[in-house]
């Protein structure tokens, strides 16, 4: 999944690799373990997305956490940031900055309360100001400078998407992972809610599985005019949320 050597004959002897060349080994798999890790300061997992709203509202417990969280994954994050993901990578990937700044507006269009549009910005660009320091790719660097000089938005979802492409992660490993990491995020949420426990937050990411990888395959198969989410009651929950007297998370 995550090397070149797809194809090659069997027993064959792998390519050299040019020194410091991402897209070989184990750097793409190691690049997705770093992002993907609780402790990558990007702030991903300050965010509950929209689970504490459905907390405060009284709207979800533990027996209906996992129904919840597939609901999420398939009209709502499944089809909108994963597949800008996917998009953003691709583009990337050619080198068409143009397309990877379209997908970045269409995605930021689809957020419609003022937190969402804030939690995807903020950990979108402190994910970029991360990447172009620590990857040294020529392709963050460049969009780093489009987001700095406002030329595109950096939405967390297309950042990603550009920083996998970049880094030699192929398209497929960089959705899963990123639905994966988001998976991790509402799990973390779910916590410190006490909605779950440790042992039950590790069955709920074991369950949900079988919904990523669906979620994966369905947003490759996308293309632009198909981003947009179905999820009205977490628009509804979030809009709550921007009005707690108290809030633990940023969304």
């Amino acid at each position: 999944m995550y090397t070149e050597q797809e194809g090659a004959a069997e027993g064959s002897a792998p390519p050299a690799e040019a020194p410091g060349h991402a897209g070989r080994g184990l750097d793409p798999l190691l690049v997705v373990l770093q992002l993907t890790d609780s402790a990558f300061p990007s702030g991903f997992y300050t965010l509950s997305h929209s689970l504490e709203g459905f907390a405060q509202a009284k709207a979800v417990d533990p027996d209906s956490l996992p129904a919840l969280l597939e609901d999420l994954l398939r009209h709502g994050v499944g089809p909108t940031d994963a597949t800008a993901l996917a998009l953003a990578h691709r583009a990337a990937a050619a080198g068409n900055r143009a397309d990877v700044i379209d997908v970045d507006e269409h995605l930021y269009a689809t957020k419609l309360s003022r937190e969402m549009r804030l939690a995807s910005t903020r950990t979108g660009r402190q994910l970029l100001d991360l990447a172009q320091e620590i990857f040294d790719r020529p392709q963050i660097a460049d969009y780093h400078r489009a987001v700095t000089a406002r030329e595109a938005i950096g939405t967390q979802a297309v950042v990603t998407g550009v920083v996998y492409a970049a880094t030699g992660v192929a398209v497929r490993a960089a959705v899963a992972a990123d639905l994966f990491a988001y998976c991790v995020s509402f799990a973390g949420a779910a916590l410190r809610l006490r909605l779950t426990d440790h042992r039950s937050t590790q069955a709920l990411l074991r369950h949900v599985a079988p919904v990523i990888e669906e979620t994966t395959e369905q947003a490759l198969r996308r293309d632009r005019a198909d981003l947009g989410a179905s999820v009205f009651a977490c628009d509804v929950m979030s809009g709550r949320h921007e009005r707690a007297e108290a809030r633990l998370f940023a969304s």
